[in-house]
């Protein structure tokens, strides 16, 4: 377990880990007949409890949630593939992930970036950093309609949600169990990279194999 922790810890500082995700996100979008970078990223946080251990001083409380421990962000494409990630404590405002997170997804789509979806919970700060990088930030509001329904997915905007669910069914990412917040950014992108070897090594249906499921 050492040799492996030690090799982790190696790749983490070298950034290798976030260059392989990279280059396997760029081949799940040319095998979906899409450019290598997106134009469109959504943007989203999720508030994770810390467990007993994991050292106060990058914890904290989210009042909206309730939940003590971390908040951990993502910028996916339309596919839900993770374009950046960040990891902050749970009291830190949405501000601070989606100013972080255009900075990554600037930087990683270069040019092509246009457009960038959040929800309510972030506020003029981002709409304004990401104005003064030529990206459109829009702010997906909830159809007045769907108050009291509970969760409703919203057009686009629910890819990043899947993404979220899907990680959380990596055990190491249900709970924030690592003392750095860099090593719980790590183990997200390695999450995501089994994620994308699966999508990359199963066959693709055919279409004698849809007609099957139809009939």
């Amino acid at each position: 377990w050492s040799a492996v922790f030690y090799y982790f810890g190696l790749w983490r500082e070298d950034g290798l880990d976030q260059r392989i995700q990279e280059l396997l996100r760029c081949q799940v979008r040319e095998r979906a007949r899409r450019l290598e970078d997106p134009s469109l990223v959504i943007i989203d946080t999720q508030s994770v409890r810390a467990a007993a251990g994991v050292p106060k001083t990058t914890t904290g409380l989210d009042a909206n949630k309730k939940v003590s421990g971390r908040k951990r962000g993502l910028a996916v494409d339309v596919l839900g593939l993770i374009i950046g990630v960040v990891v902050l404590a749970a009291s830190a405002h949405d501000n601070a992930a989606g100013t972080a997170l255009l900075d990554q997804a600037a930087e990683r789509c270069g040019m092509r970036l246009e457009k960038a979806l959040v929800d309510q919970g972030f506020k003029d700060e981002v709409v304004i950093h990401g104005a003064l990088m030529d990206i459109d930030v829009e702010v997906v509001r909830r159809n007045p309609a769907d108050q009291g329904k509970g969760f409703v997915p919203q057009p686009k905007r629910w890819v990043v949600e899947q993404t979220n669910g899907t990680l959380l069914l990596h055990r190491r990412l249900a709970r924030e169990y690592d003392h750095r917040p860099d090593t719980s950014v790590s183990r997200v992108y390695w999450a995501s990279t089994a994620n994308m070897t699966r999508r990359l090594t199963t066959p693709s249906p055919t279409w004698r194999d849809t007609l099957g499921l139809a009939a």
